[in-house]
């Protein structure tokens, strides 16, 4: 009963820091390198596989174009996935505290205890343990979207989504490159004001 104890605590536990944690690890939804001025490129990406691709870029682009600010946030699946995953993890605790408990759900309805119930019953840490991981994977599948997305100055200049692949560095570099003179030859021509 004790080992019980301590893998609730521990799945509580794990799961608070999943839903705390947005971005691996960073407290807050964005991912900043600030500056005082320049263009703003923004990555929206799939943090739980896109992650070190975006710091890996970030690091780059900072040092080839020290004038542009840099965000990264998290794309957001649709509403209906992150509800879907919001309702699984708290029925994974409730189902845990029941098998832990031991108490019977269906006999409230009136319905006779399927035999994968009474199993759970009788080997209590496994079927935890069973809850906690598949229901963390059906979570995780709910809140993946596979997206990188990339913004210049709220500009889409590439789209995982679209495209179907991720930008090398030398795709990421000449798109920013053909951008900033793009941007620059805009700024050089007269504006006329009326």
């Amino acid at each position: 009963m004790r080992y019980l104890l301590v893998l609730l605590v521990a799945a509580s536990a794990v799961i608070r820091s999943d839903a705390s944690a947005n971005l691996g690890g960073v407290p807050s939804k964005r991912l900043k390198m600030q500056y005082a001025t320049g263009p703003l490129l923004k990555f929206q990406i799939c943090v739980s596989g896109y992650r070190r691709v975006f710091e890996e870029y970030m690091r780059v682009i900072s040092q080839r174009y020290p004038d542009i600010r840099i965000e990264g946030e998290n794309y957001l699946p649709q509403p209906i996935y992150r509800h879907i995953a919001s309702f699984l993890s708290v029925f994974k605790l409730v189902l845990i505290g029941l098998i832990i408990v031991g108490k019977d759900p269906f006999a409230f309805f009136g319905m006779q205890a399927p035999s994968i119930w009474q199993w759970g019953q009788e080997n209590k840490v496994y079927a935890c343990m069973m809850v906690f991981f598949l229901s963390n994977m059906i979570e995780n599948q709910c809140m993946s979207t596979g997206a990188f997305e990339i913004t210049l100055n709220d500009v889409p200049v590439w789209s995982k989504l679209e495209s179907g692949h991720l930008p090398s560095m030398q795709q990421l570099v000449q798109i920013l490159d053909n951008e900033m003179k793009l941007n620059v030859h805009m700024d050089s021509i007269p504006h006329h004001r009326s």
